[in-house]
């Protein structure tokens, strides 16, 4: 009988939170805004999918009787997840796809997060290899999102991976690496002439790209043309050595625009002593400077990121669902922070990142003694994990549920 009352209590949660989205959402962050306004308010509530993975994992965990999973699948879902177009449609199938997603928010007073995924040649070929087939298609497919966003307010994540990890940095030749940043930069325009979108480019995590490469490959892709870039996209560095390096960028990016002869080399970097890092900042960039903005990816960093055991493996892929790792920040607006828009789980707490094999011959990972689901696959086992190391505790969701 217990166990009928907790479930149906559940089920009764799970209900409501859908049922009262709409009605209890807070309608701060206006849908649409003059064309000058390129901000992401600090009272954003951000869009919920109430048919998530997570939702339906939820149902999945009820029926087995597993009562716990079930509690976190529903915890799970109240949280915005980011919207992922990777270009599977025709473009006028992609206007579609986001302007029902604009209804959607719409009626629940909430801002989408999308992240477009697409560009040619997209992770190198790697685990989630695709996108467009060539820079016009691209283009035409840029135009298509564009459209469905038009003046309603709209977070784009504009290509996970697009320049951190750009052809340059995988075998490309130059041709490539140029059109990778036409590329970008000509989405970023196509976007920026809606009075809706507001863009961030890629700048990779903390783990990476030096402070000054970053910045210089925003500069070449077009921040001119956007709100800012993100950080930790799909990775597991904490909230403090993301915030850190996504500062350094945005002075580094401003440094680079305005200092005669500057290279990308000059700027102090992420692996700089940190009072020797700040003490450059402090002398090379103004106080009031006025800077490029960013968010950050807290979806499965509340653990910070994964050291493989020393030794273990030739390559580990620490990036690539590295074990015990746990959702992180809460999504907000409100970061207290000047260059800091928001938190947001863009990647989907529960996809895998790939089939990692960590340098052996597979195609077991050997961390788990399994064959992981494809990049993009969903992982029970997984976000189940994720949600129970959650760092802070995983709640319900306060604007949702009232």
């Amino acid at each position: 009988m217990r166990s009928t009352r907790i479930a149906r209590g559940l089920t009764a949660a799970a209900a409501a939170a859908a049922l009262c989205a709409s009605a209890t959402a807070t309608a701060t962050a206006a849908t649409s805004r003059p064309a000058t306004d390129r901000s992401l308010p600090s009272g954003s509530h951000f869009y919920v999918d109430l048919d998530s993975k997570a939702a339906h994992q939820a149902v999945t965990d009820l029926k087995a009787h597993d009562l716990v999973g079930a509690a976190a699948m529903s915890k799970l879902a109240s949280w915005p997840i980011a919207q992922w177009f990777n270009g599977t449609a025709k473009p006028a199938d992609t206007t579609a796809a986001m302007k029902r997603l604009q209804q959607k928010a719409a009626l629940q007073h909430q801002t989408p997060v999308t992240v477009a995924y697409n560009v040619p040649g997209r992770d190198c070929s790697q685990y989630s290899a695709g996108g467009a087939a060539t820079s016009q298609e691209y283009a035409a497919w840029v135009d298509a999102l564009a459209k469905g966003i038009g003046s309603n307010r709209t977070v784009v994540v504009l290509e996970p991976d697009g320049l951190a990890l750009s052809p340059t940095y995988c075998g490309g030749t130059a041709q490539q690496q140029s059109d990778r940043l036409a590329e970008i930069r000509a989405a970023a325009q196509r976007l920026e002439k809606e009075s809706g979108p507001v863009v961030y480019l890629d700048a990779g995590h903390s783990g990476w790209q030096s402070t000054g490469t970053q910045a210089q490959l925003l500069i070449d892709g077009g921040i001119a043309h956007a709100r800012g870039f993100f950080v930790n996209v799909s990775n597991y560095q904490t909230d403090a050595d993301s915030i850190r390096y996504g500062t350094q960028i945005a002075k580094c990016v401003w440094y680079l625009g305005h200092t005669a002869g500057a290279t990308a080399d000059d700027c102090a970097n992420q692996y700089w002593p940190a009072a020797d890092a700040d003490a450059w900042y402090a002398s090379h960039v103004p106080a009031k400077a006025e800077l490029p903005h960013f968010v950050v990816d807290s979806s499965r960093n509340g653990k910070g990121a994964w050291d493989a055991p020393a030794g273990t493996y030739s390559d580990a892929e620490t990036w690539c669902n590295p074990p015990g790792r746990g959702l992180g920040t809460r999504p907000t607006a409100d970061t207290r922070n000047a260059l800091l828009d928001a938190y947001l789980w863009i990647k989907v707490p529960g996809e895998s990142d790939g089939s990692c094999t960590r340098g052996t011959a597979g195609p077991v990972d050997p961390e788990y003694g399994i064959v992981d689901p494809v990049a993009g696959g969903w992982w029970p086992a997984q976000v189940h994990g994720l949600a129970a190391n959650a760092s802070p505790a995983l709640t319900f969701n306060p604007h949702l549920i009232g």
